[in-house]
């Protein structure tokens, strides 16, 4: 026995900790030195000789738990694993019975099976082990656990049909198991359900109460329970009837001549994909042959049906929707896009339209289907090697997955940790590297996927699908439109309209950065409207509210979601004869006021906002490519935001509540997703309002502001540049605020109130004064400028995304360096204005930016401020960098005006390069003065 006295628990730590799992590992090594056979060989020796490596036993401990488990409760599977006979090479089929033989002899169905158990398990411990070890090829994996599953199904039907004869006699009647899906291929994986299929070969009687059919049924019940039944010796295999003719619904086994009916009468395609893969695995080999020979016609047919790819994309596109969902379409190996099961359709279909011709196609193994399609010319061989790439990378990620516990999962964790761990166990050095490598995998498979399977119909053929990267579905989505989802009667009116309209329709399509998603909207919101032909004749009628309402569906996904909950606010908000101007913070009071909003119902408020960010959405996605853009959008959402803010502050706080605006609200300044940063100012007490009553006031405020309903919400007011931040009073009285900025406040608190202004309340004027008077003395330091440099590296260390050409907010170059570059000379030269703009065009007047430079500065920081607003426009949130993947930041450009993104790209970097030059030169060189 293993000595854990005698250094045996350092030794212990030592193996767990440079393991995977250091937990896992460290618990199974004691419960295997605590149940260790004294008269075996030292664990330690075991361990640290083993002919695979002492890491390929660490890596099956720390990965496998089932694994793990096995071998604790069995130390002796573990000396077995060890021998090099039973470890170094792999086995096959005769090897694995004699195994079988040794271990129980004829006794193989004794306590319910219990060897044959205990055999399975020891044998999934052994092929689980190679893999990891990384000296078993797939083919060698999956072949192996097939033969593991088809000796398991052998011996359990040899039993019960022997026991059944001896019970009630023989029939006459052959009878066969066919194995379907990853077993009829040979290609089981570690945690496979075995498809099954039972056959007989003809009906009978073979006693006066019992049919052929009632002994065949008994007999796959019996192979079935025992398959089913938990036993502490460890499970069989899942077995999964549902393939078969009815499914559930039908008989367990059926005879030749009803699967013949059966498939001739009833047979669909996803039934044809599924006997691909049939195999004859047990029973009589003349009956499997003789199956598959009558069905050879059924499952090749000589001519296939022109929408039989359209059933297979059909069929792909319910499994995305019902079974993996949109949160794990890129995640889930098997059945996500990309993943194992569009590989095996691929295959699948271009077996089934060219087996009849080419009898080497008729092949139940993914991988010789695949090489055959190569040989015979059907797919090139940069696709066939990019399927095979895909299929082999893919299927061992599915298999570590399933080592852990033999569980039928394929959904890659997004948990830090077991990520992480995954990524190591195949061999990536982090699971970055591990998730860019099973991206680049999975979108080498869907183009595939989409040339074979979803190519455009023939009756479509005339119209230019080529913008969609899914043409087949956007010829569907066409189709949709003009007679509408499920509709077969269409009136010539509406017809004729929807013909007229497509062109045009697919023009402005065109023009989109994303025209799928674009004209995926489209079609819900002609769904959401309803009166199909009006719609078409209304945007048939006017070409540029077409363009407007496809541009905005391209531009915002928030917008267009608004619009397809609301669709008539479409024509609301473009038939107001101020439709084309900004309007006012005074209107937008005049009409707030007209509501009726009250103190207990505010959602006339939060409706208001909405529509009206809708409304300036509309107009900005008409203006989109115009330098000015940014400017007006910065005033036009201010007026807004304060609006709602003075409004609701009457309604719930009075007039003795004072507000003072900061950040980009206080410079009237505001984007799309932005936040209104404020500060409380209290001390004006009154008959009106006392202390305790300004803070309920103000936390009323915040709450309500904030509270989203089915309306949305008013605005989040931030009150976070308070003395002491979030740990500070939300209220605080002016001489609290004079305290603070006296003798805690840090510079960036006193820079912050460079934007300071009132909004309102009666000590509006005071603040201002006191803040300035801070501000103005902040000014005067030495190292005013060498502060300020160092709030700007802390902001990029701290908000950065770590890349730096991405960040045009924290980044070298980026919004932020241009901020506080006007900003601090603004505070040396004693420059007081909210305004970024107006603030740059009095540091002209003054002669300290010269003319060229206010306008280069002008033009880059306008340019960033364009980006930002195209980014937060989209789902109405705050956003700070490009985004990583290149195709969305092709988007961004095309939704900013620009033909190619190179322009884009250069403009971006010349815009960033002028503003970090304009700071080097104005705020570098008195770093330290």
């Amino acid at each position: 026995m293993f000595c854990v006295m005698d250094g045996g628990n350092r030794w212990i730590r030592e193996k767990a900790a440079a393991s995977l799992n250091p937990s896992q590992v460290e618990t199974t090594l004691i419960q295997l030195s605590e149940r260790w056979p004294a008269n075996a060989l030292p664990l330690v020796s075991i361990i640290e000789q083993f002919p695979l490596g002492e890491l390929a036993m660490l890596h099956l401990l720390a990965v496998s738990s089932i694994c793990a488990t096995r071998l604790t409760q069995n130390p002796e599977a573990l000396l077995w694993l060890s021998q090099p006979e039973v470890c170094l090479a792999s086995r096959g089929y005769a090897e694995m019975l004699s195994e079988l033989h040794a271990l129980a002899g004829d006794s193989v169905a004794t306590q319910d099976f219990a060897a044959l158990r205990f055999w399975k398990g020891r044998e999934m411990t052994r092929v689980a082990l190679r893999e990891l070890a990384n000296v078993a090829p797939l083919e060698e994996t999956t072949g192996e656990l097939s033969q593991i599953a088809e000796i398991c199904i052998r011996r359990v039907f040899e039993h019960w049909n022997t026991d059944l004869r001896q019970r009630h006699g023989s029939p006459t009647a052959e009878f066969a198991i066919l194995a379907l899906g990853k077993l009829g291929g040979g290609e089981l994986n570690h945690s496979s359900d075995v498809d099954l299929l039972f056959l007989y070969s003809e009906e009978g009687q073979l006693t006066p109460h019992i049919s052929y059919h009632e002994f065949f049924n008994r007999l796959a019940k019996r192979i079935l329970e025992t398959f089913s039944t938990l036993h502490p010796a460890g499970s069989l295999f899942r077995v999964d009837l549902r393939l078969r003719p009815e499914g559930s619904a039908g008989p367990l086994a059926r005879s030749l001549d009803s699967m013949e009916n059966y498939y001739a009468g009833f047979g669909e395609t996803w039934e044809r994909l599924a006997l691909i893969k049939a195999r004859g695995i047990a029973g009589s080999r003349e009956l499997a042959y003789e199956f598959l020979r009558q069905h050879q016609p059924f499952i090749y047919p000589k001519s296939a049906t022109p929408d039989l790819l359209e059933e297979i994309a059909n069929i792909k596109r319910r499994i995305e929707r019902d079974v993996v969902g949109p949160e794990n379409l890129h995640r889930d190996v098997k059945l996500g896009v990309g993943g194992i099961r569009e590989i095996e359709f691929i295959v699948q279909a271009l077996q089934l339209i060219n087996g009849a011709r080419h009898p080497f196609l008729q092949e139940p193994s993914m991988l010789k289907a695949l090489r055959a399609l190569r040989e015979l010319n059907f797919l090139p061989r940069e696709e066939v090697l990019a399927l095979d790439g895909a299929y082999r990378f893919l299927r061992r990620v599915e298999h570590r997955l399933q080592i852990e516990a033999e569980q039928q999962t394929h959904t890659v964790p997004e948990e830090t940790d077991a990520l992480g761990r995954l990524a190591r166990s195949l061999r990536f050095s982090s699971a970055k590297d591990f998730t860019a490598a099973l991206h680049e995998r999975m979108g080498s498979v869907r183009p595939i996927f989409q040339r074979i399977i979803c190519e455009t119909p023939a009756d479509l053929t005339k119209i230019n699908l080529e913008i969609f990267n899914d043409p087949k579905r956007a010829a569907k989505a066409l189709g949709d439109l003009e007679r509408g989802p499920g509709s077969f009667h269409v009136a010539p009116r509406t017809r004729q309209i929807s013909r007229k309209l497509q062109p045009t329709l697919l023009d402005w399509l065109g023009k989109a950065a994303d025209p799928d998603a674009t004209l995926n909207q489209f079609v819900r919101f002609v769904e959401a409207y309803g009166l199909r032909s009006l719609l078409f004749e209304l945007l048939v009628a006017n070409p540029k509210l077409l363009e407007l309402v496809v541009k905005t569906f391209d531009a915002s996904r928030f917008a267009g979601d608004l619009l397809i909950r609301r669709p008539q606010l479409l024509e609301e908000i473009t038939r107001d004869p101020t439709f084309s101007g900004a309007r006012p913070m005074a209107e937008h009071l005049r009409r707030l006021d007209s509501l009726g909003a009250s103190v207990f119902h505010l959602d006339p408020v939060r409706a208001y906002r909405q529509r009206q960010i809708l409304r300036v959405m509309l107009r900005d996605v008409l203006d989109s490519g115009r330098p000015a853009t940014s400017k007006n959008l910065g005033s036009e959402v201010s007026d807004l935001a304060e609006a709602c803010l003075l409004f609701t502050i009457r309604r719930l706080a009075g007039k003795q509540l004072t507000v003072i605006a900061l950040g980009k609200f206080g410079g009237h300044e505001l984007s799309y997703g932005a936040d209104l940063d404020v500060l409380f100012v209290g001390g004006a007490h009154s008959s009106e309002m006392k202390a305790g009553e300004e803070v309920r006031a103000a936390q009323n405020l915040v709450v309500n502001m904030a509270q989203p309903t089915s309306e949305g919400n008013i605005w989040v007011l931030d009150a976070r540049l308070r003395p002491e931040g979030e740990k500070g009073p939300l209220v605080c009285p002016l001489e609290t605020y004079q305290t603070y900025y006296e003798s805690r406040a840090q510079l960036w608190e006193i820079h912050a109130l460079t934007r300071a202004r009132p909004v309102t309340g009666p000590l509006g004027a005071r603040f201002i004064q006191m803040a300035q008077h801070y501000w103005r003395k902040a000014s005067r330091r030495p190292d005013l400028f060498e502060q300020i440099d160092n709030m700007l590296e802390r902001i990029r260390r701290e908000r950065g995304s770590g890349s730096d050409f991405l960040d045009f907010k924290t980044g070298v170059g980026g919004m932020i360096e241009a901020e506080f570059l006007v900003q601090a000379v603004q505070m040396r030269e004693n420059i007081s204005e909210p305004n970024w703009e107006r603030a740059v065009d009095r540091l002209r007047e003054r002669e300290i930016l010269n003319n060229a430079e206010a306008a280069k500065l002008k033009q880059a920081y306008g340019l960033l401020r364009r980006y930002e607003s195209a980014l937060r426009r989209y789902e109405n949130k705050a956003v700070s960098a490009l985004p990583r993947d290149p195709d969305d930041q092709r988007k961004v450009s095309v939704r900013l005006g620009y033909d190619d993104f190179e322009t884009f790209r250069r403009d971006y970097l010349d815009a960033r390069d002028a503003i970090h030059a304009l700071y080097e030169h104005h705020v570098e060189p008195r770093k330290g003065d």
